[in-house]
């Protein structure tokens, strides 16, 4: 009774995007049901690799990283896994044909996290194609359902989602990430002398990543279109705050949106959409 547990393995992966992502969680509640199931395991797979590297202190995460990375290969070519999450992952990527060099480029991202560093112009790049774009593409490829054509004519819109999404996260997570975890992705910045014009510079770039974002999203497919836009609003919403939070602030305090202003932003939202103004 395989079935048993690759459902078993489907219901792990939507929880533990329930438990560690309330805005991911509901983005993809929007989506139809039909994406649930394919997102929920890129995610799950996505966040256990990224625990490994963020959060096994006192562990070894190179090894633990490694054995993740192998069992992740062996579960793809074996097509099950015992570890629930890499079933339900392996299921998605040889259900709908994903890159496997999409899924190396992910993990070599989680490799580049093992150690402390300030990054460089080229490692910052590498950094966000492997931890963000490749991301956004594993999901276009559920969203055109294998439709290659389509795949590459949105494939540029979808990554620079992807990018502008992450970079939120880091200047985010700017605090956690430079005291906690002794890391520093934005190239050619001192943190000790970060002010309003080299976070405003960010900001700038982040933008235009938004914008050709945007344009991407309205050109899904229905059935994807409103899921993805609901994660493009929640994550404008919260850029729009880092930008009007000073750059000391955000040094000091991790930026939020509070759960009742994300159901509210959310509700507004459908609305928006169900009168075709996006």
């Amino acid at each position: 009774m395989k079935d048993i547990f690759d459902t078993l393995s489907h219901e792990m992966s939507e929880l533990t995007t329930k438990r560690y992502s309330t805005s991911f969680s509901l983005g993809i509640s929007f989506l139809d049901k039909s994406l649930h199931k394919p997102i929920y395991a890129i995610y799950g797979f996505v966040r256990f690799a990224d625990e490994i590297v963020d959060s096994f202190h006192g562990f070894n995460k190179t090894e633990l990283l490694a054995d993740f990375k192998k069992q992740t290969y062996q579960a793809i070519e074996d097509g099950i896994s015992l570890n629930p999450i890499l079933n339900s992952f392996q299921w998605v990527v040889n259900k709908f044909n994903i890159d496997h060099e999409l899924i190396e480029t992910f993990l070599q991202s989680m490799e580049m996290d093992l150690d402390k560093q300030t990054y460089d112009a080229s490692k910052y790049e590498l950094y966000i194609l492997g931890s963000a774009e490749v991301v956004g593409l594993m999901c276009l490829r559920i969203f055109v359902d294998g439709n290659q054509q389509e795949y590459e004519r949105l494939k540029p819109a979808a990554m620079k989602l992807g990018a502008a999404f992450q970079k939120i996260n880091f200047l985010r997570d700017l605090k956690a990430d430079y005291k906690e975890l002794g890391r520093t992705y934005f190239p050619g910045i001192d943190l000790n002398d970060f002010d309003f014009d080299t976070k405003n510079d960010i900001e700038a770039d982040i933008e235009k990543d938004f914008q050709l974002g945007y344009e991407g999203i309205k050109q899904l497919p229905k059935n994807a279109r409103f899921g993805v836009y609901m994660a493009y609003i929640y994550y404008y919403k919260l850029f729009k705050k880092i930008k009007a939070t000073s750059a000391q602030k955000i040094l000091h305090e991790r930026i939020r949106i509070p759960n009742n202003k994300k159901y509210r932003l959310f509700l507004t939202s459908y609305i928006r959409h169900n009168l075709n103004l996006i």
